[in-house]
């Protein structure tokens, strides 16, 4: 049948419940019961045992399913806990209200009241002494959205997609068990959970490009937050030393399997600590969360076993170019051969890129995909590490680590660079690399610069990407998978 036709019956119905006087969105029921609180009470009483129970309980949800044998009926209620099957006869509604049921339709939402037995098949089932209409769906539920795989519309109506799915509901219960583990693990520490602002006069905090926005009433430009790492930073001069966001950041770049320009992060700062501290934090902190979100350090992420058991690998930038990626020694001391070896690879070249950025380059194109176990790179250049305390043994390269499980980049931390004078000048280095006149200190945070001046404590900090650590707890193959609502292009 066309879906128009189909439609126009949906309708038609819907005019006829109206004309009957039926209250189509009524809010006078109350369910003092979910479909998991009965099966967790009940679930294991005999057949005999509920015979004998006079409790009646009752719940609410939407129909997913309805079997009709003439004066009797079957159907599937669904509630944010699960479904229960509830079984309608109409020597027990009476005519008048059984045949209200006749005319509702899956997609429904339907309350319940009654005793519960078990089927011939052993199934626990509600035996329905009264209903009542709750809400009427104005759109069926097609049996081709029975198990909604068509990705297109899973990710612009993710309402179809949490009705017929249930793994996608679990797929979010289990990134909200997540993010409450990692915030729990942090304050249990005494770390304090903060808000810093979205919209920020300048960009910082990280090298990406923003969105850009304006706001009228001051007459100024602002850019939604990239990162909140200097104003968190501004309370640990102020003294919360150990402090947290649990932020949404904004990056105006790609959008993939592994990107959205909307994302989660989670970022802390600790006074008193070094990147090593902080490594050997999030092992233990990620470890737990995998082992109460999983049932295990050990878990599969498509196909793949990964060990969350601490400690895990820490490896420099450029041990890691020469075990997984085969670097020899000239490459890694020498610019022209690094060049060299760039271009056999395909990238591109740029005259003023420093031997340090072209090791990075190649540490991405030839390393990062064989990282798979849970595994820190350590000891970046400085070139590329404008907030990072400079290495004490080697002034090259900074006090950084990133962490990477199955090829992607997890999490991003350091030990911070607290001299004003040095940050000053790295502000004004990346400012000249992006462009900037000598003099045009417009992208220069001074706000942040004059904090720093009054003092902050030996501190390091990190960021954990939300959005790319639950794809992996949760054998998710796209970042798609767990954000509720992904950016989608228009549709045309």
């Amino acid at each position: 049948m066309e879906e128009s036709e189909v439609l126009r019956q949906w309708k038609e119905r819907i005019k006829g419940l109206r004309a009957m006087g039926v209250e189509l969105f009524p809010n006078d029921f109350r369910a003092e019961h979910t479909s998991s609180e009965i099966s967790e009470r009940y679930g294991d009483w005999s057949a005999e045992a509920l015979a004998g129970l006079e409790e009646t309980v009752s719940c609410a949800g939407r129909i997913m399913a309805i079997r009709h044998f003439g004066r009797a009926a079957f159907v599937h209620l669904q509630d944010r806990k699960g479904r229960i099957q509830v079984y309608l006869r109409q020597d027990i509604l009476g005519e008048e209200l059984f045949g209200l049921f006749k005319r509702l339709d899956a997609g429904d939402f339907l309350g319940v009241r009654g005793r519960l037995f078990r089927t011939k098949t052993g199934e626990l089932t509600i035996e329905a002494s009264s209903i009542q209409l709750l809400a009427k769906s104005y759109h069926p539920l097609p049996e081709k959205w029975h198990g909604l795989t068509d990705v297109e519309t899973r990710y612009r109506q993710r309402y179809l997609d949490l009705i017929v799915n249930p793994k996608v509901k679990e797929t979010f219960y289990k990134r909200n068990e997540i993010i409450q583990g990692l915030k729990a693990f942090l304050l249990q520490r005494d770390f304090l959970e903060v808000e810093t602002p979205m919209m920020q006069p300048i960009p910082g905090g990280a090298q990406a490009r923003p969105f850009k926005t304006h706001h009228n009433a001051l007459n100024m430009d602002l850019y939604l937050r990239i990162a909140p790492e200097l104003y968190l930073k501004r309370l640990v001069i102020g003294g919360v030393e150990r402090v947290f966001e649990l932020n949404r950041n904004f990056r105006n770049e790609g959008v993939s399997s592994q990107h959205n320009p909307e994302f989660t992060m989670l970022e802390f700062y600790q006074a008193y600590s070094t990147y090593e501290d902080l490594m050997t934090l999030i092992e233990g902190m990620i470890g737990e969360v995998a082992r109460m979100a999983c049932g295990s350090y050990k878990i599969t992420y498509q196909g793949t076993e990964l060990d969350f058991t601490p400690p895990w690998p820490r490896v420099t930038l450029k041990e890691a170019l020469n075990r997984y990626g085969e670097v020899d020694g000239k490459v890694l001391s020498n610019r022209t051969a690094a060049a060299s070896l760039a271009q056999e690879l395909g990238l591109e070249v740029m005259e003023a890129e420093s031997h340090a950025e072209l090791l990075v380059k190649l540490f991405e194109q030839a390393v990062e995909s064989k990282l798979i176990q849970p595994t820190f790179i350590t000891e970046y250049p400085v070139e590329v590490s404008p907030l990072a305390r400079r290495k004490g043994a080697d002034p090259t390269v900074t006090e950084r680590f990133e962490l990477f499980i199955m090829g992607r980049e997890i999490a991003n931390g350091f030990s911070e660079l607290n001299d004003p004078e040095d940050q000053r000048e790295r502000f004004r280095h990346q400012a000249a690399r992006k462009g900037a006149a000598e003099d045009d200190l417009s992208i220069i945070d001074e706000a942040f610069l004059t904090a720093l001046e009054y003092g902050m404590p030996p501190t390091a900090g990190a960021g954990i990407g939300i959005d790319r650590l639950v794809m992996i707890l949760t054998d998710s193959p796209s970042i798609r998978d767990v954000i509720y609502f992904p950016q989608m292009r228009e549709k045309i």
